[in-house]
């Protein structure tokens, strides 16, 4: 396993991990692990990389059409 230091984080970044980190019932050095992890893991949805992309806060909004409702198709032999 890798080590990393990061110097010259203002206290109050440091007040709000210590805060989170007790939140959810784990050590600073934990929640930051998890922190990083999340931040350079890809999406596990679909969805939320297709609207990270292509969403509203990247200048496209697409309406999706309605669609009559059907029903479900019988699978009994």
């Amino acid at each position: 396993m890798a080590n990393l230091s990061v110097r010259k984080i203002d206290e109050s970044i440091c007040e709000q991990l210590r805060v989170r980190a007790a939140k959810h019932g784990v050590s600073m050095e934990e929640e930051v692990r998890q922190i990083l992890k999340r931040a350079v893991s890809p999406s596990e949805r679909l969805g939320d990389l297709a609207l990270n992309v292509f969403g509203p806060d990247h200048g496209v909004d697409l309406e999706i059409p309605s669609r009559p409702p059907h029903d479900p198709l019988d699978l009994t032999p």
